[in-house]
């Protein structure tokens, strides 16, 4: 058979094929960003003044009083429970060009032995993932020898759902104890902050007065092609292609590499 039979049999089966029935999906509030702690969570969850508080640290940086940051955790640990995560997890991106990240839980014991749940602004801002040996070891002494995890508030929070159940996951920076950067996220924030200044002023010099602050993103672009299945089978480029609409799961140690 040609290539115009083919696809000229194609086109009648397509035209004469029986219509599906299409469920109806739900709405956009029930499905977009269902697992992530956003703004617009937040500020459900937490008082006004509260809110305000952290809204201010998102959008300038400047630093969170440690009672706005326990009321914030606490939010965070109900929305997560809410959730059904029982653990939390500092995400970072140290130097060897893969994720890392450092779990605990929110279930401890107290004096008496009994299980209680506890999650404090001082576990949300800062951890300590016993990283001696970022970037490479034995160039610290060993009392200095560790590197932190501090909370990044610009990324919401979210939750990982997994095969052995759900993660509260919280995007962090990580540095030594003098403050040196030993990830790849450190460098991002501190260009973005440079590049806010110095739009500050540029901006400023052309007469705006009421600035806020600026901010860069970034984001991969995704085309979606949907080819009917009386064509593909005429394609053997997409037969032979080895992979979904989706793609293939990502390679080990590659996971946040298409972020």
């Amino acid at each position: 058979m040609s290539g115009s039979e083919s696809r000229a049999q194609a086109v009648f089966q397509i035209t004469n094929s029986e219509p599906m029935s299409i469920k109806k999906p739900k709405s956009l509030d029930k499905t977009w960003a269902t697992d992530v702690f956003t703004l617009v969570k937040m500020e459900e969850a937490l008082s006004k003044n509260a809110f305000k508080a952290l809204k201010k640290t998102v959008e300038t940086g400047s630093a969170l009083d440690a009672a706005t940051a326990d009321i914030v955790a606490a939010a965070m640990k109900d929305w997560a429970m809410s959730k059904g995560a029982n653990y939390f997890s500092h995400i970072f991106y140290p130097m060897t060009g893969a994720s890392a990240e450092k779990h605990d839980g929110f279930i401890i014991s107290d004096a008496t032995g009994k299980a209680i749940t506890e999650f404090t602004g001082s576990l949300l801002i800062k951890g300590e993932p016993d990283g001696s040996s970022f970037p490479n070891g034995s160039i610290r002494v060993t009392n200095a020898a560790r590197g932190y995890t501090a909370w990044d508030p610009t990324s919401p929070a979210y939750i990982m759902q997994t095969d052995n159940g759900a993660t509260l996951c919280i995007p962090c920076i990580f540095i030594s104890w003098s403050g040196e950067s030993l990830d790849k996220k450190v460098p991002l924030l501190r260009s973005n902050s440079a590049m806010n200044d110095a739009a500050q002023k540029v901006l400023k010099l052309m007469g705006e007065e009421k600035v806020g602050t600026l901010n860069s993103s970034c984001g991969a672009e995704q085309e979606y092609f949907l080819v009917d299945s009386n064509f593909t089978s005429l394609r053997p480029d997409l037969l032979l292609a080895g992979r979904t609409l989706f793609g293939a799961p990502p390679a080990k140690g590659q996971e946040f590499d298409d972020h």
